[in-house]
């Protein structure tokens, strides 16, 4: 499919087309024109809803995804079945490929493109939704790990709006009510988004770092954010923080 975006657009300007996505197909375009920001060869959202069904949005030929279907290979992939016991990000050198089952079923995605690397943010979603968000690509453990390193952060984030989107998409689905976050919240999600550590956001806004935690806590809870990351996430889908 022919993406609807540029390549090697700015990060910023392919996260508010995102936010402005009204279907599966614009969250299509945004995984090609993630490929071509990153320079890696796949993004894949793969999301599995309430009543039970998949759907999904990537980079992976039509040939893998009919062969994954017809085969049933979420019985044997140690990706899904991984990450389905995680609730943090996985390099995939971190997953159980030892099996008979898995090392074939990973030398035929090979042979349909698949990269021999991967990094997936396992999510979860209100009502029993489970969605992964996948970055792969074919190259050594050693350029893996460095990448990884330095995008893990935009990585996670990108995930989650992925996953913001694929619930305002879900069928009948009750939107939620969000609440509104106190000033020093909001101060503090926006300096966290802009890559402050917790100490420069404590000093930056005059408070201990006691106080800070108290703040971000609060902002979680009120967000039904699993994490710090997922908080600074649903802030700026919502449009509570603006960076």
């Amino acid at each position: 499919m022919a993406s609807v975006m540029t390549a090697m657009q700015p990060l910023e300007h392919i996260m508010e087309e995102l936010e402005r996505a009204d279907g599966l197909g614009a969250l299509q375009a945004a995984s090609e024109a993630l490929c071509d920001h990153y320079g890696i060869d796949h993004v894949v959202y793969h999301w599995v809803d309430s009543a039970g069904d998949q759907y999904g949005c990537g980079t992976y030929s039509n040939a893998w995804r009919a062969r994954y279907l017809e085969q049933n290979y979420l019985r044997v992939d140690p990706v899904i079945l991984g990450c389905f016991q995680r609730f943090h990000p996985v390099d995939w050198k971190r997953l159980d490929w030892s099996s008979k089952a898995a090392k074939a079923f990973q030398a035929e995605a090979i042979t349909h493109g698949v990269g021999n690397q991967g990094f997936s943010v396992p999510i979860r979603g209100p009502n029993g939704q489970f969605a992964l968000f996948t970055v792969n690509h074919s190259c050594n453990d050693a350029w893996w790990a460095d990448w990884t390193e330095a995008h893990r952060r935009d990585l996670i984030l990108i995930a989650h709006y992925f996953n913001e989107k694929a619930l305002e998409f879900e069928p009948e689905r009750t939107p939620e009510q969000s609440q509104a976050l106190s000033p020093r919240e909001v101060d503090a999600m926006t300096l966290l988004a802009m890559g402050y550590s917790r100490a420069q956001v404590a000093d930056t806004l005059s408070i201990s770092e006691h106080t800070l935690r108290v703040y971000i806590e609060s902002a979680r809870f009120k967000l039904g954010a699993m994490n710090t990351t997922h908080a600074v996430a649903r802030a700026m889908s919502r449009g509570l923080i603006v960076v």
